[in-house]
């Protein structure tokens, strides 16, 4: 009997979810092709119908991960912005949509929850050793990164990606410690640092003009 139209795809794509998630959880180099595939519900030999090799499907998890974080932060700012209108509507100022951006992406839940987050912290070390194919695809969805938080934050792309920086690091500190206190300790104050970074770059900019 045949698979029934789209088969394949929805297949190639529980692979892809699968492996976005295992990688970053547990990194690229110790997660191996059968784990991927058990973790998916699929056998071992199926894997290379739907893709040449393993760094093929790093490339393509990356793709994934942005998308999927991209995302939930989006589904944070509307679900604050949402939050602000009701509880707030007689005041006239509002927190701007990306301190809700900041308050989930340096989040406990985030740090303790890697495999439905960001690949940024959770890769960026190993993808700066593996081939040309995942570092283009790797550099293009940091590129969309870049592009999603200074939109959100209204900061121009040079200045945009510096927050970034500053909120990745800031997970890989917080997830390196096992220290529970240090590692809240660690988010809050990237929170309080992320937000005076954007008032003061606006603040800044306006000197300017």
């Amino acid at each position: 009997m045949p698979y029934p139209e789209g088969h394949m795809l929805k297949v190639r794509g529980k692979i892809i979810q699968s492996a976005a998630e295992a990688f970053r959880t547990n990194g690229i180099r110790d997660i191996s092709v059968p784990v991927i595939m058990k973790g998916a519900g699929l056998t071992h030999g199926g894997f290379y119908s739907h893709f040449a090799n393993k760094e093929q499907l790093v490339a393509e998890a990356c793709r994934y991960a942005i998308n999927d974080t991209i995302e939930l932060l989006q589904k944070a700012a509307h679900q604050e912005q949402q939050d602000q209108q009701e509880q707030q509507e007689q005041q006239e100022q509002q927190e701007p949509k990306v301190y809700a951006i900041i308050d989930y992406y340096l989040s406990p839940y985030h740090r303790d929850n890697p495999e439905m987050g960001c690949i940024l912290p959770a890769l960026s070390s190993e993808i700066s050793r593996s081939s040309d194919e995942v570092r283009q695809v790797f550099t293009h969805e940091l590129e969309r990164m870049i592009e999603f938080i200074s939109n959100a934050a209204k900061l121009d792309p040079a200045t945009g990606s510096v927050l970034l920086s500053s909120m990745v690091g800031t997970l890989v500190l917080a997830r390196s410690v096992n220290d529970s206190k240090l590692s809240d300790s660690l988010l809050a104050a990237g929170k309080q640092h992320a937000k005076g970074f954007i008032i003061g770059s606006h603040s800044e900019s306006r000197c300017y003009i």
